[in-house]
């Protein structure tokens, strides 16, 4: 059964953004942000996603990938 994976980790390494900076940034708990480094497939609120992706300056579909990844669509030419 697939579900949703989120990228929070990821996208918070690739621009350089510490666990306690990205909590601090965008006012969460820094336990939350812990479970959710550890347990991408965490449940969050919409209000925790929205926070996280307003703190990292991406959009919220930029943190959320299917679990397992969706196989990709050749489209035909």
């Amino acid at each position: 059964m697939a579900g949703v994976r989120l990228r929070v980790k990821e996208v918070a390494q690739q621009k350089k953004i510490s666990q306690g900076g990205l909590s601090r940034q965008a006012n969460i708990d820094l336990r939350t942000l812990r479970k959710i480094y550890r347990e991408p497939t965490s449940i969050v609120t919409t209000e925790t996603l929205g926070r996280l992706a307003t703190a990292l300056n991406v959009d919220v579909s930029l943190l959320l990938e299917s679990d397992p990844p969706l196989p990709k669509i050749i489209e035909a030419g």
